[in-house]
C-alpha cells in the first residue's frame, strides 16, 4: 500500500502541481527520509559521538535543507539555451495543452509524501525480507493489490470514459512502460536490493535520478534549469553521500567488531578444551596412582 499506492498517487498529483525537475529533486530525499525512519524503528543506530554518526545527521540536514532550496527558490535562469533535440510531441501537447503554473505549496508538499511513503516501504520490506525471502512472490502480491486499490481510486475520481481510452500510441506506451517497467521490474529488483544490503544503501541512488531528469526535461521538455535547481541539487547530492559515507564507515567498524568478538569466542573454546584436556589427564593420572 505505501510503494504501490500512495506514493504514485500522491507523486502524479504532486508532479501535477510541479514540475519534472522538483519532483525528482524531492524525490532525492528518499534515503534521507528512510534513515528517519529506521532510526524511529530501530533498523540504524545514530551514534553522535562517532564521526560516521556525524556524518549521517549532517548529510540528512545539507539533504532535507536542498530540497526546500530547491523546491521554493528558482533564482535567475542560467542560460544554458535550448536542446536541439527537442522533442515535438511535447511541444504540440503544450500548444493544445498549457501548462499549468501548478501549486508551488500544493506540488512540494505531495511529493515530500509520496517519498515519506516510499521510505516507509523500504522499512516494512526490511523486515518482510527476513521472515519471507521471496521478492518475486512479493512484488506480484503487492503489484495486484495495488492495481485494485489505484482503479478503486480512479474510478472515484475520474468519470470520463475517454480518459480511460488507450487509443493513444502514447498513453499505450506509457501504461505499458509503467506497469512493466517502472512497477514489475522496478519493485522486484529493489526488493532483491533491500534484502542483499538494506534500505539505505538500496535508497542512495536515487540522486541519478535528479541528473537524467534534469537533462531531459531541458533536452525534450523545454524547461529551463535556475539557479536554485542547481544550488539545491548539488546540496541534496552532497548529503546524500555523506550518509553514505557514514553508513560505510559503520558497516567496516561492525565488521572488525564482528571479527574481534568472533576470535574472542574462538579463544574461549580453545581454552576451555584445554581446560577439559587437563582436568581429564589430571583424572587419568590419579587413577592409575591408585
Amino acid at each position: 500500500m505505501c510503494r504501490a499506492f500512495m506514493n504514485p498517487v500522491f507523486y502524479f498529483v504532486g508532479l501535477n502541481n510541479s514540475t519534472p525537475t522538483i519532483a525528482c529533486a524531492l524525490g532525492n530525499i528518499l534515503p534521507a527520509v528512510t534513515f528517519l525512519f529506521a532510526l524511529i524503528f530501530r533498523q540504524e543506530s545514530l551514534g553522535i559521538k562517532s564521526k560516521a554518526g556525524q556524518a549521517k545527521v549532517i548529510g540528512t540536514l545539507v539533504c532535507v535543507g536542498g530540497a526546500m532550496l530547491l523546491s521554493f527558490y528558482h533564482g535567475h535562469d542560467i542560460g544554458v539555451g535550448n536542446s536541439a533535440i527537442h522533442w515535438k510531441y511535447a511541444e504540440k501537447m503544450t500548444d493544445e495543452h498549457p501548462t499549468k503554473k501548478g501549486n508551488f505549496f500544493l506540488g512540494p508538499f505531495l511529493l515530500f509524501a509520496s517519498s515519506a511513503a516510499w521510505a516507509l516501504w523500504f522499512i516494512i520490506q526490511a523486515k518482510l525480507s527476513i521472515k519471507f525471502p521471496a521478492p518475486y512472490t512479493t512484488t506480484t502480491l503487492m503489484c495486484l493489490m495495488a492495481s485494485v486499490e489505484c482503479a478503486a481510486v480512479a474510478a472515484a475520481v475520474e468519470h470520463r470514459v475517454a480518459a480511460w481510452s488507450l487509443r493513444s500510441g502514447i498513453r499505450l506506451i506509457s501504461a505499458v512502460y509503467a506497469g512493466f517497467v517502472c512497477s514489475a521490474v522496478a519493485f522486484c529488483v529493489m526488493t532483491w536490493c533491500v534484502q542483499r544490503k538494506g534500505p539505505l544503501y538500496t535508497s542512495v541512488f536515487s540522486p541519478l535520478l535528479l541528473v537524467i531528469t534534469a537533462i531531459l526535461s531541458w533536452a525534450l521538455l523545454r524547461e529551463k534549469l535556475f539557479v536554485g535547481t542547481l544550488v539545491g541539487s548539488v546540496l541534496i547530492i552532497a548529503g546524500l553521500y555523506s550518509v553514505l559515507w557514514g553508513k560505510d564507515k559503520e558497516a567496516k567498524q561492525a565488521n572488525i567488531t564482528e571479527e574481534m568478538e568472533a576470535a574472542a569466542k574462538k579463544r574461549e573454546k580453545e581454552d576451555l578444551e584445554l581446560q577439559f584436556q587437563a582436568h581429564g589427564n589430571g583424572s587419568d593420572g590419579q587413577h592409575d596412582h591408585n
